[in-house]
């Protein structure tokens, strides 16, 4: 059976259009929502609040507070092992925070950014 017109059976050509149309506005809405979450700040504590990070939707570390009374010349292990919970948990939050904004858009697709 031959095809007319070299398009595709069942008017794909309308739908691809469509569907490219869709793309080009699902990419503007995650570049915009990227752009948004860079600016977004979440936080996380360790030690009782004695050690706090924060980072931002870009993942990036932008400050750590630390309470004066947990800095201990004696136990600097203790100091450490607070800050790389604090950081590691503002980190996952980031996370969390970048990845619910994305699906959002992306309505559950697992697409890489």
């Amino acid at each position: 059976m031959a095809r007319r017109g070299g398009g595709f059976p069942g008017g794909m050509p309308g739908n691809m259009n469509n569907l490219m149309k869709q793309a080009q506005k699902m990419q503007k809405q995650v570049e915009t929502t990227q752009s948004e979450l860079e600016n977004k700040i979440v936080e996380a504590t360790a030690g009782g609040g004695a050690v706090t990070a924060k980072v931002s939707g870009k993942k990036e570390v932008v400050s750590i507070d630390l309470k004066e009374e947990i800095v201990d010349p004696d136990d600097i292990e203790m100091l450490q092992d607070l800050v790389l919970a604090a950081v590691n948990e503002a980190l996952r939050k980031a996370d969390e925070m970048v990845n619910q904004e994305m699906s959002k858009i992306t309505g559950g697709m697992d697409l890489p950014f």
